[in-house]
């Protein structure tokens, strides 16, 4: 699998923005997008602060209706991706449909509108339930209202792997361009369940952060004080395509993805194994497929999600990877906008690849009695720039059950 594969296209709908551009500015300058509930539905709730989208998506009517938010928001994405890589919306748009092909990891899926149509059940009765309800709420339905648009006829695939979904999307599909099953891969992911039960349940589990009073201050990666993360939600997609693809047809070229790592802890449900391994297994994998060697990795967009163990183990697994003393600058960006669930890796990917392409590192907010002996260097409160030359970076995704993605770019191929 020799093939290059680069990043031509990249669309977001976040709690930072409603595009890709807006999102990265916002990364950049520390911008936190949490907000407190206004839903009377939170009253109840210990915690009652989340980090929704903060443009809602904009969708013609009759086609929004026919798909839960998680799917509006997974087109959204996608489209402006697609259309950033100068694709064009239907028949026209320059790519063989039977060679282009859709990779959209999500968590839950279409959790509100299972749970709304059970209500009408309960409420109304058996015949008033959507004739939708199915495809509303069936976790393909993003990777497949994409497709629908775009024409894709390689394949549709779903990656479902927690808050590791999204990445092992992008794995997925570079895996598929790499063995030649397609010229072009619209791959990323989304995530929409800012809701009640959601809530209830990863309140029940003690994974969210209770900092009602201080919302932008609560999530807090590696700070001492830290109390869990925050929902967020949205959604981040990326167009990809062969090296030799993009070239042809004249495409800028944002980045490369050098490489993929995916293991499993097999540990717990719910909580990572102390020791890194499944972890430093990821990036490693990641490394040798990329074939660039621990000491080349100047940054790390880490999984970090301000739970309690989570972050000190994904810091010893850093250091158990790229080694003591690395000089790779880590971050945290769901300091500002929260945990993604199932679209965190992809808009991280996105972080990512920007901070190579712009050689800046957004910065860990609310970062202010850092853990001690972590023997990481963390991009603390403030932006950090990087250096001249060739760059290659890591973005961790971890997931509830175990699944570990790692993924490495690369500013190789990089064109203005």
């Amino acid at each position: 699998m020799s093939r290059t594969v680069v990043i031509t296209g990249m669309g977001a709908t976040t709690p930072l923005g409603g595009d890709a551009p807006s999102t990265w500015q916002a990364l950049k300058v520390g911008t936190s997008g949490v907000q407190a509930l206004t839903h009377d539905w939170a009253e109840g709730l210990p915690t009652k602060i989340a980090a929704p989208c903060a443009v809602e998506p904009d969708l013609p009517r009759v086609e929004a209706r026919r798909m839960d938010r998680v799917s509006q928001l997974a087109v959204t994405a996608a489209l402006e991706a697609w259309g950033d890589a100068g694709f064009a919306v239907g028949e026209d748009n320059d790519v063989d449909g039977e060679r282009l092909a859709v990779s959209c990891g999500t968590g839950i899926g279409g959790l509100q509108s299972l749970i709304g149509n059970w209500d009408v059940q309960k409420e109304r009765g058996v015949r008033r339930v959507s004739p939708y309800a199915i495809p509303l709420l069936m976790a393909n339905a993003p990777a497949s209202n994409i497709g629908l648009r775009i024409g894709a006829m390689a394949g549709l695939h779903t990656p479902v792997s927690a808050c590791a979904s999204s990445n092992e999307a992008l794995a997925q599909a570079a895996d598929i361009l790499r063995l030649g099953r397609a010229d072009v891969v619209v791959a990323g992911g989304g995530e929409a369940v800012i809701h009640p039960f959601t809530m209830a349940g990863f309140g029940q589990m003690m994974a969210l952060s209770r900092r009602n009073d201080e919302p932008q201050r609560a999530s807090r990666p590696w700070d001492v004080d830290r109390d869990g993360f925050v929902l967020g939600e949205g959604a981040a997609f990326f167009v990809i395509e062969t090296l030799e693809h993009a070239q042809a047809r004249g495409a800028k070229i944002y980045g490369t993805i050098a490489g993929a790592g995916l293991s499993a802890d097999s540990h717990d449900m719910v909580q990572p194994d102390p020791s890194g391994r499944g972890q430093m297994l990821a990036m490693r994998r990641a490394l040798a497929e990329a074939e660039i060697d621990a000491s080349s990795i100047k940054h790390v967009n880490a999984h970090a999600t301000a739970t309690p163990q989570g972050d000190i183990t994904e810091a010893k697994s850093i250091r158990g990877v790229l080694g003591d003393g690395t000089e790779a600058v880590v971050t945290g960006t769901k300091s500002m906008t929260g945990h993604l669930l199932g679209g965190a890796g992809a808009m991280e990917s996105l972080a990512t690849v920007m901070a190579l392409k712009d050689r800046t590192v957004p910065p860990t907010i609310n970062l202010e009695n850092p853990e001690s002996d972590l023997g990481i260097d963390i991009a603390a409160n403030t932006a950090r720039d990087l250096p001249a030359g060739d760059l290659a970076a890591i973005n961790n995704s971890f997931g509830f059950g175990g699944p570990n993605v790692a993924l490495c770019f690369t500013n190789e191929n990089v064109t203005d």
